[in-house]
């Protein structure tokens, strides 16, 4: 009885899989070194949809491509006017938020992508970017400021899909972003619902003489600290030595 129930799980099983649409996907490269001439590197995400069927006729395929920086707490601080100068009168501290968060569709969002199907899956940063404080001033300044720096970005119709097999995009970083682990993500999109994902990583790293500073700050504070007052103590000094000379 047991065997049969297998070769009949496995019956209906078959057809469902022989339809099935998958990712299969890369990234033009994985590593990212930030240097002092650092400014910004665009990614290449290529790739192609797999399957064992006909293309279905009348449901359109779309793709979305998310990258996602390394997480972190932020505090978001109100300023406000007192005595004819502004000053920070309050300060909210808010959950791990990406640093970076780019979204690239091959058609406009509101088209191929119901509220449902984003609130499961997470993909717009709306539905990102601590969606339990919506609403909430802290949250929105936050996606703001990083919109204003061009940390948080939405592009609608940038991913290129050629007869719903072949698709690619770039994704720019900008060289104001921080080291770490950036997550990418593709999905296979087709009448509302994700048919596929796929998921890889992109390594930001600090190379050289940023490196080695970037360890001795967080590894080292006091020797770091010790040897910024030391530099400044000589920068200052070799100022008015010049300064003295121009007096001369």
């Amino acid at each position: 009885m047991m065997r049969r129930l297998i070769a009949l799980l496995a019956f209906f099983l078959i057809p469902l899989t022989a339809q099935a649409e998958q990712v299969v996907a890369a990234l033009s490269q994985t590593r990212v070194s930030v240097n002092a001439n650092f400014d910004g590197s665009e990614i290449l995400v290529f790739g192609a949809i797999k399957r064992e069927v006909a293309i279905p006729e009348n449901s359109p395929l779309d793709v979305v491509i998310t990258v996602a920086g390394p997480e972190q707490v932020e505090t978001i601080r109100r300023k406000d006017r007192r005595f004819g100068i502004w000053i920070n009168v309050e300060a909210q501290v808010i959950g791990h938020t990406p640093t970076f968060y780019s979204v690239a569709t091959t058609r406009p969002l509101q088209d191929i992508l119901p509220p449902l199907t984003d609130s499961l899956w997470k993909i717009t940063a709306d539905k990102r970017i601590l969606p339990g404080m919506r609403g909430l001033p802290a949250r929105e300044a936050l996606i703001r400021l990083r919109e204003n720096d061009d940390l948080y970005r939405t592009r609608e119709g940038e991913v290129s899909l050629i007869e719903d097999t072949l698709f690619d995009t770039s994704i720019a970083l900008p060289s104001n972003i921080v080291e770490g682990t950036y997550t990418t993500r593709i999905f296979l999109i087709r009448d509302g619902d994700v048919i596929d994902s796929y998921g890889t990583s992109i390594n930001v790293q600090k190379v050289g003489i940023e490196r080695w500073l970037y360890n001795l700050a967080y590894q080292n504070a006091l020797i770091y600290g010790i040897m910024a007052l030391a530099i400044a103590g000589i920068f200052g000094w070799g100022a008015s030595q010049v300064f003295r000379l121009i007096r001369r």
